[in-house]
């Protein structure tokens, strides 16, 4: 891709050029935050809820068209039972709860990772939300469940071998383009921006194939204080970034 075709227009609601198109945000710091507070980690987690929504509707605003949330990571299974059934319960409340809000404002929703390994009522949520957004064209909204990186480009790789073992494509003729188009990203625009809250500086094994040349961002903000200023603020100094994609 060339540089000239990955910068999008300027963006009227920031008033930067190099606009991106495509947002991604490691949610992180909701345990921090109620913490601080001297409150249970599920209270920062409802919080984080809120910073999601109020992010989603920013977006829109701002023009971004798609925006993808790390929400559940492979990983977070290792996290106390209590703790997960907590994030399970507020994503059923979320989906239900956000499924008019969403389809109203044109947003399609998107999900990414092994979602139907949840539990079934989850899955049904999910795909039901899918298939009543999937006209919306406003923003995209993409959510990481169940998603590891590693996992991800296994998968591709597994599915361009069993291609290669039956003879449908030549293993020297693999390039980028045919491995791209074997990850759950590949209806997506390229990844511009990768945001992570918190001032950790770390991408968790999250898009990491999409991640080589986005730009990234450490913020220190806690995500349940994450908001419309902050993303602008993120858009408006990318758009101050210059991209050369590995040129002069």
């Amino acid at each position: 891709m060339s540089q000239a075709a990955a910068k999008a227009d300027l963006n009227p609601a920031t008033g930067t050029g190099n606009a991106p198109r495509h947002v991604a945000i490691i949610m992180d710091g909701n345990g921090r935050w109620a913490k601080k507070r001297l409150l249970p980690r599920v209270a920062g987690h409802k919080q984080g809820v809120e910073a999601a929504r109020r992010t989603v509707r920013a977006a829109g605003d701002l023009g971004i068209e798609v925006l993808t949330l790390y929400a559940f990571s492979s990983e977070n299974w290792r996290r106390p039972a209590t703790e997960i059934g907590d994030l399970m319960g507020l994503l059923r409340r979320f989906i239900v709860d956000d499924i008019d809000e969403l389809a109203d404002a044109g947003v399609r929703l998107r999900v990414i990772g092994d979602y139907r390994a949840l539990a079934p009522d989850i899955v049904s949520l999910i795909e039901a939300a899918i298939t009543r957004t999937a006209a919306n064209t406003r923003t995209t909204l993409v959510i990481a469940l169940n998603y590891g990186a590693q996992n991800e480009m296994v998968r591709a790789i597994r599915s361009l071998a069993a291609d290669a073992v039956a003879g449908r494509i030549d293993p020297e003729a693999i390039a980028d383009a045919d491995v791209e188009a074997r990850l759950d990203t590949s209806d997506l625009p390229p990844l511009d921006l990768l945001i992570r809250t918190s001032g950790e500086k770390r991408l968790s094994n999250f898009l990491l194939w999409q991640a080589a040349y986005a730009e990234l961002m450490f913020v220190d903000t806690l995500w349940p204080d994450f908001d419309h200023a902050a993303l602008a603020a993120a858009i408006g100094q990318f758009g101050r970034r210059e991209r050369r994609f590995g040129g002069l």
